[in-house]
């Protein structure tokens, strides 16, 4: 698969597969693809972040909670009936449908290294400064976020679906329903921990036995959240590019692009020797970050010659 995302979320689809298999698995199975997520982490976790950045301390877990919950509702209340109908009556929209997602989320990080390079981000936090209601701002992050949060469980889900072809209806339903929880849990409960990390190094330096380790936390925290935010850009553009090129490969279009990251990437597996997972892993991240840079700049430039106002389509922190 071209992208890492992709690659990790196949160890998802069986742990998927192992849930459907029998109804008394399916707690042992929730249990290892909560397991599984750490490789969700990498990017989703990367992502959520910079949503509550900035906002009041006592505020991040309830809004974190807030977006965990419209994540939960992405995935049961309109993914999981989309993906079972679109199973059963057009399986051939799935992966086009894919491909709009991973486009806007390579728009999204596209144009946020536009603002970052043409110095608008500032613009855009002077409109997030000037509402005045600490609610609405805090509702416009959860929109926000939950937005974004759609197209990646898009993503889980499909690939989890992937998997479970062969079985009936009711026990893909579970199946896809136990991987949308573990999931969930595990990706958003690493977010809070993320989030946390200041408060917590903020208590043990109260405390005798933790103060190093409490003040080295508080120290590095806000630098650590800064780069996480720079990654979540990152991320969106691995990822998105990273579904657009897996789409190009399933469609046969363009075959040349899939083909290349992949011929590259297995060269690198070589050269790097016991490192050449990470390198392979690495080439093709990268080459879905190029493809989505490339794609998602090419919106962010009509979507800028449609609207004066390009930061109506993205709501960032």
């Amino acid at each position: 698969m071209p992208s890492g995302l992709i690659a990790l979320l196949d160890d998802v689809a069986t742990i998927a597969k192992l849930a459907a298999s029998s109804i008394d698995d399916v707690a042992g199975a929730a249990g290892k693809a909560s397991a599984k997520a750490a490789g969700v982490v990498i990017d989703d976790t990367a992502v959520t972040p910079r949503y509550v950045i900035g906002l009041a301390p006592e505020r991040e877990l309830p809004i974190i909670g807030k977006i965990a919950l419209g994540s939960l509702k992405n995935k049961l209340l309109f993914l999981l009936p989309g993906a079972l109908l679109l199973t059963a009556f057009a399986p051939w929209a799935i992966v086009p449908i894919l491909m709009l997602g991973g486009s806007y989320l390579a728009f999204e990080a596209a144009e946020k290294i536009a603002e970052a390079l043409l110095h608008e981000h500032h613009h855009k936090k002077q409109l997030l400064d000037s509402i005045d209601d600490p609610k609405e701002l805090e509702q416009l992050q959860v929109k926000g976020a939950i937005r974004t949060d759609l197209i990646l469980s898009a993503e889980i889900m499909a690939i989890a679906l992937s998997s479970l072809e062969h079985l009936t209806l009711g026990r893909t339903a579970i199946a896809l329903t136990v991987v949308a929880f573990a999931i969930t849990f595990g990706v958003y409960g690493a977010v809070a921990v993320i989030v946390k990390l200041d408060d917590i190094g903020l208590e043990l330096s109260k405390r005798k036995r933790g103060r190093r380790l409490g003040n080295l936390l508080v120290r590095i925290v806000p630098g650590l959240l800064s780069f996480i935010s720079t990654l979540g850009t990152a991320a969106m553009l691995w990822v998105g590019g990273g579904i657009l090129v897996h789409g190009l490969e399933e469609l046969h279009i363009l075959t040349v692009v899939p083909e290349t990251i992949h011929h590259l990437s297995l060269k690198a597996d070589v050269a790097a020797g016991s490192l050449g997972p990470v390198a392979e892993w690495l080439v093709n991240a990268l080459g879905g970050a190029v493809v989505g840079l490339v794609i998602g700049g090419i919106i962010a430039m009509i979507v800028r010659k449609l609207t004066k106002h390009p930061e109506d389509f993205v709501v960032d922190a």
